[in-house]
């Protein structure tokens, strides 16, 4: 089975050239993010991520994590590699320095996380998690939580986890049941809280769970939620670990994929309530929630990108090995592998085409979010903030289905062997598969871009995004190369359908079902606008020849931007029409009649 090796080249590429880095470096913060340091941890990271974390991919999937009655055990040699993970101080990579974090760029941390997801996306569900609640405590809880908490979560020593789901309540959060009872200088929480991510594991000494819950007597809905710090251990006096709170995991959910990744079953309050401490101020949990669903969704989206980036590597290696049949048109006498296959060509440059437009986009996100916190100018921050804003749902909704159809692609590459389990292909997909429901399905992501990021402020921001693509492919057509002109051409043909769709949203902004209606077409039609832009801005450098870009990276870079352009952004035409001409139809249906 093929290893994973970290894509360096490429991501040197998106984060020096296209984020840019130079620009972020500059921001107060994020001095130390020169070229050198970041070269630095990346081949660190990549170190890490092909030799200790992939080869436990396999086994970890094989053997998955076990509920023991007492507790969790993790899949065999997850505590040497997590231990390993926390000593090289990797958990902290873009926290806080005042908790004991190295405080880097966002978008250097993006490139870091894409390696641990692609390495291994169970194992990388833990710190993920715990970067989440880290984020949540650190804008929303006291001095004296963050001092308490955040130095041993930042260090890795301690992991959090997010509880919202019950077993009623999934994505409608206003039905959540889990109750708070106020006693004394903390809340008694009671209740139920279902597909918890390393709810219950032993890596770590102590789990910080962040638990939305209603405080007795608290409005009805979203709006009377209340987000709550639950220890698994309680601290003392000292801030050590003291007494076992009254939370424990009830069982682990038997799940398609990520088998080594403890999903739990997490009971809250069997006897006199589990103590927890409110974070900020009740009835506000679900705001507070939020900075780490954010964070969640940006996070989940890339491993949409690592995910299909294993799956392409797997499928690659594969493709150079495997000998079956004579290719079309092929003269030599010897056969060769079936890398030669027209239609295999074809697909894997889906795959690497595809991988490369989400890697750029979710770094060009993170990017914006590292200058949105950062920028001295008021205005300028606030503009790279909206920028952050409207591509994170396309981030996490199209990266995530688009990572799970070219994993599904690496499996058809290997023909009748990528159905066999041996082979590994089937994992990548079935991993894959949970990447579009985790944080919100691409409904509820595709709900947020219509609403909250499009109509919400008229179409400004959507306009704003589609003014800079069309000028940078008004820019790249001017380059006297046929590929450029091509992707120019290309690229400002889906901006023409997009501004048709965003016209006929504005124009039926009243009619929220028609809008839901065409709203996961809508994320999708972004997705490959906004990816295939990255694309174009790439191959625009590389066709300079100031630039430096080394000459085989560069045409292989143009090749891809040229195959995409032509290959899968016409399907921004059919998206557009399925929006304006077909979303009525859905409204249509009696839903007796399914």
């Amino acid at each position: 089975m093929a290893d994973y090796v970290a894509p360096l080249a490429d991501m040197r590429f998106v984060i020096e050239r296209l984020t840019p880095l130079a620009d972020i470096a500059r921001l107060e913060g994020f001095e130390d993010a020169t070229p050198d340091l970041v070269e630095s941890v990346l081949e660190g990271a990549a170190q890490l991520a092909s030799e200790v974390l992939s080869p436990l991919n396999w086994t970890g999937d094989q053997v998955g994590a076990t509920h023991t009655g007492e507790g969790v055990r993790t899949a065999p040699g997850w505590q040497a590699a997590y231990r390993q993970f926390v000593d090289g101080g990797w958990n902290g990579l873009g926290c806080a320095p005042a908790f004991g974090g190295q405080g880097l760029p966002k978008v250097v941390a993006t490139a870091v996380n894409e390696m641990w997801n692609s390495a291994n996306l169970s194992f990388a569900l833990a710190p993920m998690l715990t970067q989440g609640a880290i984020e949540a405590i650190e804008h929303h809880g006291t001095d004296a939580q963050r001092a308490a908490y955040l130095p041993r979560m930042v260090s890795g020593d301690w992991t959090g986890t997010m509880n919202l789901t019950e077993p009623q309540a999934g994505s409608d959060l206003s039905a959540v049941r889990t109750r708070a009872e106020r006693h004394a200088d903390h809340y008694r929480i009671f209740g139920q809280k279902i597909y918890i991510t390393y709810g219950e594991h032993d890596l770590t000494d102590n789990i910080i769970h962040l638990v939305l819950a209603r405080v007795t007597g608290a409005p009805a809905g979203t709006r009377g939620l209340s987000l709550f710090i639950v220890p698994k251990f309680l601290l003392d006096a000292e801030g050590q670990i003291g007494a076992r709170n009254e939370v424990r995991c009830a069982s682990l959910e038997h799940k398609l994929g990520i088998h080594a990744s403890p999903t739990a079953v997490m009971l809250y309050g069997e006897g006199s309530g589990a103590t927890g401490y409110l974070v900020g101020e009740e009835n506000r949990g679900l705001e507070y929630m939020f900075t780490m669903m954010n964070n969640a969704r940006h996070a989940v989206g890339l491993e949409g990108v690592a995910i299909a980036e294993r799956a392409y590597q797997r499928a690659l290696s594969f493709a150079r090995e495997r000998v079956q049949g004579r290719p079309s048109g092929y003269a030599e006498r010897e056969l060769p592998s079936i890398i030669e296959h027209p239609d295999v060509k074809r697909m894997l440059l889906t795959m690497k085409s595809g991988v490369e437009a989400m890697r750029a986009l979710a770094y060009v996100c993170g990017a914006a979010f590292d200058r949105g916190a950062r920028e001295s100018d008021t205005a300028t921050a606030a503009w790279f903030r909206r920028r952050g804003d409207l591509l994170t749902p396309i981030v996490k909704g199209w990266c995530t289905e688009f990572g799970q159809e070219l994993a599904s692609v690496g499996v058809q590459v290997h023909g009748g062997m990528g159905f066999i389990e041996e082979t590994g292909a089937a994992q990548y997909l079935r991993d894959a598969r949970i990447t579009t429901i985790y944080e919100g399905t691409t409904g509820v992501q595709a709900g947020d871009l219509v609403g909250r990021k499009t109509l919400r402020d008229g179409g400004a921001g959507a306009r704003e995004l589609l003014g800079e693509i069309q000028a940078d492919a008004n820019l790249l057509a001017l380059l006297v190369d046929p590929r450029a002109t091509e992707i120019a051409a290309a690229l400002r043909a889906s901006t023409v359908a997009l501004e048709r769709v965003l016209a006929w949203l504005l124009e039926h902004a009243a009619d929220t079902g028609l809008a839901a209606a065409g709203s996961v077409h809508y994320l999708k039609l972004w997705g490959l606008v906004a990816g295939a832009w990255q694309l174009a801005r790439a191959a625009g450098i590389c066709l300079d020849p100031a630039a430096g870009v080394e000459a085989e990276f560069a045409a292989a870079k143009i090749g891809t931007a040229h195959f995409f352009a032509v290959q899968i952004l016409p399907e921004a035409e059919s998206l557009a029409r399925k929006i304006i001409g077909g979303s009525a139809s859905v409204l249509a249906f009696n839903s007796r009649a399914l």
